[in-house]
């Protein structure tokens, strides 16, 4: 790749930022932009592609498209990705992991496509001589994207190596923050580079970890979002120039450091909690500008705008909770009647800013925006409202105002919808009042069209969207996941704020194999006897698996006295079943340390003794071969698929099966009792083992009313010894 020759790349970012994403582009040197949903496609040289990683403020990722190829079946795909000269791309001493999204009639797991992708790099090194690349799927050198639309795979290179909102100085934050390339697009839309040129002040009045206040701060500063991040994907491939790349870097430093001795605006940010203040002020400190951003302890009740010199004009932007940071909505109501109350009296002239994902809320302030703008703040979609304070007047406003929305009318496909939801509600509803359900599925891809799952978690509610079908195009999808977004707060009776959304067949980045957000909110539900933890917004599965209920309580009636073991355990909730079940002993077992430290919140939630309920860190069957103890009840619930770095070789549950029940079955008790479970489609128990062993199929037994129209969920076996 030449320094000068102009090639082509995408630039992925958060729904809603299309537009300024592409103007900013331009302005870096791009040519011939195009948006598409999430992203934008353009040109130019790789000099161009360096400074988009290190000076855009609002992409996700930078990727290198690299090739399309032929994904009619497996065979094929493989072939096509195997056919790359890898050896002009990285070298083999790189670790990579694969970022696959998608799927097609042949292609259905988006893990098995990733596990074929790896499979075919790996044999083209070592076809070549060279030797294997290993996987990292956490930290990789080079992370590759493939993105499967109906039978075409389009390959390319993630050049950014980690998500570009991760600017490197917020090490910590509180609950439920503000990603910084949400909130610089916040502060370009509320126009605060021209309100900054013009002499204005930024002033957040719950600044939290002080995100806006930082993003806006840089860009006055004239700091590059990427300067302090430790790296770059694109630093390990063939392409890459170290003395282009040390002159981009070398003039962004250059520039930052005459920004940050230049006179600045005036950035104040007050928040009523002190552990957050404090964790702003270590940001702002690593990105070198305490002499410029001041925080301190106020609340919105006492804000008042500063006096120690004139300040006629500014921006007031903030980002107000609208969920369980602060409590119910009463309170909020109040805090925003506050916020409403302060912006017009004490900055009369200026302009304000107001990030919520509850109209309602936005409403309580008792100003008239006279912009609104649609972002989404994670999985949240969210509103931003922009207020011209020199022109309003505060409103009086009846508690009808406040508490009855009244959305805009809902299409014809969204009322059919909203009435299907509404009517598989209604017809779970005794069950789940009678078994006391916290949580269960009210929608399944009932209407092909509308092609989401729809969980509900005590308050909130979780959805995840699935492929759509392949005479539906993107654009479809897209309106038709809009028409759901509308639908459901008035359906299930529901804030905007506490619906979460996911986009399985879209994922993009670290996000395929770790996390989807960072917003680190952990909600409390119940099942049976046990607390739950589950986080709705961070990952692709929120670390309790609906399906599985029934086995769950009928572990947790045959575990007294008994030791139990659990095999991929995940985030333990068999385990806390077990235990709160009498369970004698209880030993979990799974490769993931995110997993393993979510099973410990669990068992402290239910104050059970981790002395009695021992945690191990192991692939599962290498501790089986050594394994010396033996259990009464165990549970093997293995993944389809797994191809973990930790593991000597991949794992596929059809073909080792087998052997894996087997181990298991060394340690089961004479006695005792093996629940095997998996989701693999069209699995089928091997015949052998029906021969060593009594197995009896009970999935139905195991499927909840809430899945009875997905009897396909999972497959499960009550194994014994004979």
């Amino acid at each position: 790749m030449s320094n000068t020759d102009s090639h082509s790349w995408f630039a992925t970012c958060p729904k809603g930022l299309e537009t300024l994403l592409a103007l900013e582009l331009v302005s870096l040197g791009a040519d011939n932009t195009r948006e598409t949903v999430a992203g934008v496609y353009f040109t130019g040289s790789r000099a161009l592609a360096y400074r988009a990683c290190l000076w855009s403020r609002l992409a996700n990722r930078i990727l290198w498209p690299l090739a399309q190829i032929d994904a009619i079946d497996v065979d094929i795909f493989y072939q096509g990705m195997k056919d790359i000269e890898w050896g002009g791309v990285f070298d083999s001493s790189k670790t990579i992991a694969i970022d696959f999204s998608g799927e097609n009639r042949n292609i259905r797991n988006t893990q098995f496509g990733a596990q074929r992708s790896k499979d075919a790099i790996v044999d083209w090194f070592v076809a070549m001589g060279a030797p294997r690349p290993s996987v990292d799927r956490a930290n990789p050198d080079v992370r590759l994207n493939v993105r499967l639309v109906r039978d075409r795979a389009h390959l390319s290179i993630d050049l950014s190596g980690g998500s570009l909102h991760q600017r490197g100085y917020r090490l910590q934050s509180g609950v439920a923050p503000l990603k910084e390339n949400l909130a610089a697009a916040v502060l370009l839309r509320a126009d605060w580079p021209g309100i900054a040129a013009r002499g204005g002040a930024l002033i957040d009045p719950m600044c939290g970890s002080a995100t806006l206040l930082l993003e806006g701060a840089m860009m006055s500063a004239d700091i590059a979002p990427g300067l302090a991040r430790k790296g770059f994907g694109f630093e390990h491939l063939l392409m890459h120039d170290p003395s282009q790349w040390s002159a981009i870097v070398g003039d962004a430093k250059s520039r930052a450091e005459r920004g940050r001795v230049a006179q600045l605006p005036e950035f104040r940010g007050y928040d009523w909690d002190p552990a957050v203040i404090r964790r702003a002020q270590e940001n702002i400190a690593r990105v070198g500008l305490e002499n410029v951003v001041r925080v301190s302890c106020k609340p919105v009740s006492e804000l008042t705008k500063p006096t120690h010199r004139p300040l006629p004009i500014g921006l007031l932007v903030c980002n107000p909770p609208y969920g369980e940071r602060i409590g119910h909505k009463e309170q909020l109501v109040r805090l925003y009647r506050q916020l409403g109350k302060a912006m017009l009296t004490e900055f009369p002239d200026w302009q304000a800013a107001v990030l919520t994902a509850d109209l309602d809320l936005g409403k309580a302030t008792g100003l008239r925006s006279y912009k609104r703008y649609a972002l989404y703040n994670g999985a949240i979609a969210a509103s931003l409202l922009l207020f011209d304070l020199s022109a309003n007047e505060l409103r009086e406003m009846g508690r009808r105002q406040v508490d009855v929305k009244t959305p805009p009318p809902l299409t014809e496909g969204a009322k059919m919808f909203a009435n299907r939801v509404v009517k598989n509600r209604k017809r779970l509803s005794s069950w789940v009042k009678r078994e006391k359900i916290d949580c269960y599925r009210v929608y399944d891809a009932d209407m092909p069209e509308y092609s989401v799952a729809v969980d509900i978690y005590g308050e909130h509610v979780h959805v995840a969207e699935y492929l759509a079908p392949k005479n539906v195009s993107v654009e479809s999808a897209e309106r038709r996941l809009d028409e759901i977004r509308s639908a459901l707060p008035e359906a299930l009776g529901v804030a905007a704020g506490k619906i979460f959304y996911k986009q399985r067949s879209r994922q993009r980045g670290a996000e395929q194999y770790t996390k989807q957000d960072s917003q680190g909110e952990f909600l409390t539900v119940t099942e049976g006897q046990a607390k739950l933890l589950v986080n709705l917004s961070d990952y692709l599965d929120t670390g309790l698996f609906l399906d599985h209920r029934p086995l769950r309580l009928r572990i947790a009636q045959e575990a007294a006295q008994k030791d139990f073991l659990n095999l991929f355990c995940y985030t333990g909730s068999a385990t806390i079943h077990a235990a709160l079940g009498g369970a004698q002993s209880t030993t979990s077992i799974d490769l993931s340390k995110t997993y393993l430290t979510w099973l410990g919140k669990n068992l402290a939630a239910n104050q059970l003794d981790a002395r009695c309920n021992l945690v191990i860190r192991e692939d599962c069957q290498s501790w089986l071969t050594r394994a010396r103890d033996h259990y009464d009840l165990i549970l093997l619930d293995p993944p389809s698929f797994s191809n973990s770095k930790a593991m000597s070789e991949s794992f596929d549950v059809q073909r080792d099966h087998p052997q894996l029940v087997r181990l298991a079955m060394g340690v089961l008790r004479e006695d005792g009792t093996l629940y095997f479970s998996n989701n693999r489609r069209g699995f089928i128990l091997d015949p052998t083992l029906h021969d060593d062993f009594l197995c009896e199929e009970i999935t139905l037994k195991t499927l909840p009313p809430d899945y009875q129209r997905k009897r396909k969920m999972h497959c499960c076996w009550l194994i014994s010894h004979k």
